[in-house]
């Protein structure tokens, strides 16, 4: 039971349907949505469209995104990958006598051909039941009449700035007079409402093809990349349906799209700490923190050696996400200190040698949705696309130049993704459709959410408010929630602890109680966002 004493807030609960997004205004379009008749699917996308006009930095539909959806009376979950590829100019070659030795985010070479728009496009075709000319609807009048700015989106707006500042179309558009946008300031964007009305009429076609695809193509041009009309009109169809990943976990099944995403680091972390003993200390506990850190070194140590393509490169995905791997590497966790150093990627020992949105949806029916959808890093690439008010990602960024390298650029390749929605289903029905935001700690942060909700028992408004931390780059980010004590003990068991400016991303998660006919939702408090149903 909640201490009604605290600040914080009870988790949303409804019967009939419900949706959890990042923002309230995309919340209450999915809402309007479902009681107009349209289910899951149509509702997901309508709230990604209202979230890509008023949460401009961190997605949009210049980015790329990616979907589970579990259709009720299936047993199934259907994963889409909608990201998109590199250009068919895009080589180490090229790259290199641009003069780049490593990619650059705000360079047009990390700018891959958008997949969203395909995602959404092929999504409502096959699952919804409205199309996408009616769901489009609630985004093209706020890009019309504009919104006001919100505290989280300013927060990450005057963080933008400098990005900002780069490109004078995006300059003109997304600054005044040289500054950021702040609380309650109106944006407009009429040219990307006349881009979605496009799209309405036309499908994925009326992005790819014509007028948009050349008014980005010109602007990546002129900044020097190599993209053609020609690869975004074959971008038109680059989603596709994919085997989804998955892996049993405290008595249910945990899914997650396949690579190029890193859902199987989620996989690979579960598999890992499932065979721990609960902490008796709770989920704020130097021993389950420890565990928790250690587990995602060996993780992301992984993906950044073999994660990529696999359309054009070999993925372990069997070896990295087996219990036997996951068995060898526990065997290695200590829990009285950190382990200074890590075997090579792909072992468990020596012994051999050395930004982001996302929501989910259920509706009356039981269909729920899972749907991430990013620009990548904030305000993507920082390149606009003035005429048609495409801001263009750079997922690129996400490639490198390595020769050899799984991941090396490549044309026509997907990069590396950090963007991943996940399923959690039992006795083959879904229980909850659940994600969390935030690049690079996308994994980390699906983990801690499951373990406080699963292991530790905190209702999912609770698990996504308890405060957070993520190993990066040899320290670890800790969010100033975090007690002082738990730090300090961390610190003495060998982690060089560090905190950090802004939150650990945002999360978003469903809860489908089947005996009672609940639906119980949380939103993240590091977001200005809200779950809602009826």
């Amino acid at each position: 039971m909640r201490d009604f004493h605290r600040p914080g807030r009870s988790p949303a609960i409804a019967t009939h349907g419900m949706a959890a997004t990042s923002m309230p205004a995309a919340t209450l379009a999915a809402i309007d949505i479902l009681r107009a008749g349209g289910n899951a699917m149509d509702a997901a996308i309508a709230a990604h469209a209202v979230l890509a006009v008023i949460e401009p930095q961190s997605t949009g539909i210049g980015g790329d995104c990616f979907c589970l959806y579990a259709p009720a009376g299936t047993g199934k979950v259907v994963a889409l990958n909608g990201s998109g590829r590199a250009p068919a100019g895009a080589t180490p070659e090229a790259l290199r006598a641009a003069g780049l030795t490593a990619m650059v985010n705000t360079s047009a070479h990390s700018v891959t051909v958008p997949g969203a728009i395909s995602a959404w496009d092929l999504l409502s075709r096959t699952h919804g039941r409205m199309g996408l000319d009616a769901v489009l609807q609630p985004a093209i009048r706020w890009a019309e009449e504009g919104h006001p700015v919100t505290p989280r989106v300013a927060h990450d707006w005057e963080l933008g700035t400098e990005k900002l500042s780069k490109q004078p179309a995006t300059a003109r558009r997304f600054l005044k007079d040289g500054r950021p946008y702040g609380v309650g300031d109106v944006f407009r964007q009429p040219e990307l409402a006349e881009t979605l009305r496009v799209i309405a009429r036309q499908g994925a076609a009326g992005f790819y093809t014509g007028a948009v695809a050349a008014d980005m193509v010109a602007v990546l041009r002129e900044a020097g990349g190599t993209h053609t009309e020609e690869d975004f009109a074959a971008g038109q169809t680059v989603a596709e349906f994919v085997e989804p990943i998955r892996t049993s976990w405290r008595g249910m099944d945990v899914y997650q799209c396949p690579p190029n995403g890193s859902g199987m680091l989620v996989l690979m972390m579960l598999n890992i700490l499932g065979g721990f003993e609960t902490p008796a200390g709770g989920p704020l506990s130097a021993e389950r923190m420890h565990r928790h850190i250690e587990a995602a070194r060996f993780a992301y140590r992984d993906r950044d050696a073999f994660l990529a393509d696999p359309s054009q490169v070999e993925v372990p995905v069997g070896h990295l996400t087996s219990q036997a791997y996951a068995d060898a590497i526990r065997a290695q966790i200590r829990d009285d200190r950190a382990l200074p150093e890590l075997p090579p990627p792909g072992e468990a020992d020596w012994a051999k040698h050395k930004d982001t949105v996302y929501l989910c949806v259920v509706d009356k029916d039981g269909n729920a949705c899972s749907f991430i959808n990013s620009l990548f890093e904030g305000f993507g690439s920082g390149i606009l696309a003035e005429k048609s008010g495409v801001m263009l990602q750079n997922r690129g960024f996400g490639f490198r130049l390595q020769e050899g390298h799984p991941n090396c650029i490549a044309p026509r390749k997907r990069p590396m993704h950090t963007i991943i929605p996940g399923m959690v289903m039992k006795d083959g029905r879904a229980i909850m459709p659940y994600g969390v935001m935030g690049g690079h700690f996308q994994p980390m942060g699906q983990t801690l959410f499951l373990s406080n909700h699963f292991e530790f028992g905190l209702n999912p408004q609770d698990a996504l408010d308890l405060p957070r931390l993520f190993p990066l780059g040899g320290k670890v980010q800790v969010e100033r929630g975090i007690p002082m004590e738990l730090v300090e003990r961390l610190q003495r068991m060998g982690h060089s602890c560090c905190p950090i400016h802004s939150p650990h991303g945002g999360g978003q998660a469903i809860l489908i109680d089947h005996e009672r006919g609940l639906l119980i939702g949380g939103s993240d408090p590091r977001k200005d966002g809200i779950a809602l149903g009826y």
